[in-house]
């Protein structure tokens, strides 16, 4: 089995994403021994945000520059990364409503059509399932249904439809938010989240 482990966040060692997908990866190794993990922190190792040369070159224009050769090559392995992945964990941080723009280009890269979907007579076709997500979701604030500020949110909607968009349906959310309130709702949303993990039977 693999395992695909993406992190967002620009917080490094501070982010609460990167704490909740580490104890994800960690409790799916201790159901899968011996799975194979491949990471990606996508601040870290950022892709370049699509372009007209992006864009030419699927074309099958010649692609010239060094840069945008080395990027087009990290997008190859973002997708076969993907395809190859029994278990996917993202982290997903919320900025400004949504996601990082990191991982927005990690997403730019992996939606294409004729290979993760396809439009058919009845419309468009996920070409991935048979895979599980994580999606390990922080926030500041409280946006889950009812909430006051639950018309800002376009982070877990945005993410869970896409994903569900390429055919991967199997999608559980471990959810921290909250968490600018106080460092006392912060440890407690943690703590709650570090509890339903601790309790993912697959």
């Amino acid at each position: 089995m693999k395992l695909l482990h993406i992190d967002s966040s620009v917080l490094g060692a501070g982010s609460a994403s990167r704490a909740l997908t580490a104890g994800i990866v960690a409790r799916q190794q201790r159901l899968h021994p011996g799975i194979e993990v491949i990471y990606r922190d996508l601040a870290a190792d950022a892709a370049l945000h699509l372009s007209p040369a992006h864009l030419a070159a699927w074309q099958g224009q010649a692609v010239n520059d060094a840069q945008l050769g080395a990027d087009l090559t990290k997008g190859g392995a973002y997708m076969q990364e993907l395809f190859d992945a029994d278990i996917i964990v993202i982290g997903a941080p919320m900025y400004n409503f949504s996601i990082p723009s990191q991982l927005k280009a990690w997403i730019d890269r992996v939606v294409v059509a004729g290979k993760t979907f396809r439009y058919g007579p009845n419309g468009p076709e996920g070409l991935l399932g048979a895979k599980k997500v994580f999606i390990a979701s922080s926030r500041g604030n409280i946006y889950t249904p009812g909430s006051p500020a639950e018309t800002f949110e376009h982070h877990e909607s945005y993410l869970t439809s896409i994903l569900t968009f390429i055919g991967l349906t199997d999608v559980t959310v471990v959810r921290a938010e909250g968490l600018a309130f106080s460092p006392e709702a912060r440890e407690t949303a943690l703590a709650k989240a570090h509890e339903r993990i601790a309790a993912i039977a697959a």
